[in-house]
């Protein structure tokens, strides 16, 4: 009998599609600003479809990072997603 093995799902925050973790980026807000999650703290996941849809993305990190800086969160976005 073959194991099982257990597929982790997470959620987007911006479209609410589950799948497994693998196929999100995990990122982290601090002192209202996005950063790679650094393993400590709470984090949330994006996937890769809404990288790219930036107006429905922008509305949902202004919502988990609780600020209304659009600009400044698209650019830093960028930049973690680029050095990644």
């Amino acid at each position: 009998m073959a194991k099982k093995f257990h597929i982790p799902t997470r959620m987007c925050i911006s479209c609410r599609k589950k799948d497994a973790q693998k196929n999100f980026t995990r990122l982290q807000c601090k002192d209202k600003e996005i950063v790679s999650y650094t393993k400590i703290g709470r984090s949330f996941y994006i996937c890769k479809e809404c990288i790219n849809n930036q107006k429905k993305l922008v509305k949902s990190l202004q919502r988990v990072c609780k600020t209304n800086q659009k600009e400044k969160l698209l650019e830093k976005l960028k930049e973690i997603i680029v050095n990644e």
